[in-house]
C-alpha cells in the first residue's frame, strides 16, 4: 500500500520537509494551512475558515483572502483543498477558495455517516445527497496522493468524529481535532458517533510516527498560565508532556477521563450552523423563493 510506504519513509527519517504556513483565526480559534511541495510549488489548503458572525447572519471572505493573497504571492499552484473532518466550531471556506484557486476538494469517506446523522437533525429533504457526493474525494484509510512531489499518506483518525483524517505530508502532520498543544490536550468525544476508545487509539496510531515528525494542530484555546496562541509541536512532545495521553497513559484511564471532562463542556457556539454547511462540503443553503439563504436551528432536539 502506497500509505504504508510513506509511513515507513516517516520512520527511517527519508521523508520529504514540506514548507507549511499558518493562518489562525482568533474568532473560532482555528488554525487552517497552506502546504506546499518546494520543488514544484504545487500546495494544499487544510481546514480553511469561512467569516461568519452569527448574530447578524453575515458572511464573509477576510480570512479566506488572506490565504488566496499568500497563494498568489508566492506562486503557489493550488491542488488540493482538504477538510480533516466537518468541523462543529467554523464554517469551511473550500468552496469560496476552489473557486478563486482550483484544487480538488477532498475528506474521508466517513462524511456519509455525519451527513445521515445530520441530514435527520436538519430534516434535510430529498434534495440533500447524502453519498458525499458534494466533495470531489473521498478517502479511506491508508489512501494516498501525490502533491507536487510529494507523496501523502491518509490515515483514518475516528474518536472526535466517525469521519476524521490525519493527512501526512511529508514530515508534517495534519491531525485535525484529534489532539491540542501537549499542555491542552486532547479533542473532546462526545458528538454523534463519537467514541473515546476509538480516539485513544487514533491518537496513540499519531503518536507512533517519528519524533521528530511535526504537528500542526487544528486549534488553539491557550492552555491555563500560557499567554499566547500556538498550534505546531511535535510527536515527541506530545509522547512526553500531552496532559491527557502521553506515554503510559492507558485506554482505560484515558476514556474515564475524556467521558468526565466531556460532562462538563458546552456545546460550540457554532455547532448548528457549521455541521449543516460543512456536512455540504463548506456550501451554503440554496436561497430561497425570496433569493435569500437561510440555516436552521432545532430546537429542544438536542
Amino acid at each position: 500500500m502506497a500509505a504504508a510506504r510513506v509511513i515507513e519513509d516517516c520512520r527511517t527519517g527519508q521523508m520529504p520537509t514540506p514548507v507549511v504556513r499558518a493562518f489562525f483565526d482568533e474568532p473560532t480559534f482555528t488554525a487552517s494551512y497552506v502546504v506546499h511541495d518546494p520543488a514544484t510549488r504545487a500546495a494544499a489548503i487544510v481546514d480553511s475558515v469561512l467569516d461568519f458572525d452569527p448574530a447578524s447572519g453575515r458572511t464573509g471572505h477576510d480570512s479566506a483572502q488572506a490565504i488566496v493573497d499568500y497563494v498568489v504571492t508566492e506562486g503557489l499552484s493550488v491542488e488540493w483543498l482538504l477538510e480533516t473532518h466537518a468541523h462543529a466550531d467554523h464554517l469551511s471556506a473550500a468552496p469560496w477558495l476552489q473557486e478563486k484557486l482550483g484544487g480538488k476538494l477532498a475528506i474521508g469517506r466517513h462524511i456519509t455517516t455525519v451527513q445521515e446523522t445530520f441530514g435527520k437533525l436538519f430534516n434535510a429533504g430529498i434534495e440533500f445527497e447524502r453519498d458525499g457526493s458534494q466533495f470531489d474525494r473521498l478517502f479511506d484509510d491508508g489512501d494516498s496522493f501525490q502533491l507536487g512531489s510529494i507523496q501523502v499518506a491518509v490515515l483514518h483518525a475516528p474518536g472526535h468524529t466517525p469521519a476524521d483524517l490525519a493527512y501526512i505530508i511529508g514530515d508534517a502532520v495534519f491531525p485535525g481535532d484529534t489532539i491540542f498543544m501537549p499542555d491542552f490536550g486532547t479533542a473532546r468525544a462526545d458528538f454523534p458517533g463519537g467514541d473515546a476508545h476509538q480516539l485513544y487509539r487514533s491518537i496513540r496510531r499519531l503518536l507512533s510516527l517519528p519524533r521528530e515528525g511535526r504537528l500542526f494542530l487544528c486549534h488553539d484555546y491557550k492552555a491555563p498560565g500560557r499567554d499566547a496562541f500556538a498550534w505546531e509541536t511535535t510527536i515527541g512532545a506530545q509522547r512526553d508532556a500531552n496532559v491527557h495521553v502521553h506515554d503510559g497513559v492507558d485506554e482505560d484511564s484515558f476514556v474515564a477521563m475524556r467521558t468526565e471532562r466531556d460532562r462538563t463542556l458546552a456545546m460550540p457556539r457554532l455547532i448548528m450552523p457549521s455541521i449543516q454547511v460543512n456536512m455540504r462540503g463548506g456550501h451554503l443553503p440554496e436561497p430561497e423563493d425570496n433569493g435569500t439563504r437561510y440555516l436552521k436551528i432545532p430546537l429542544d432536539a438536542v
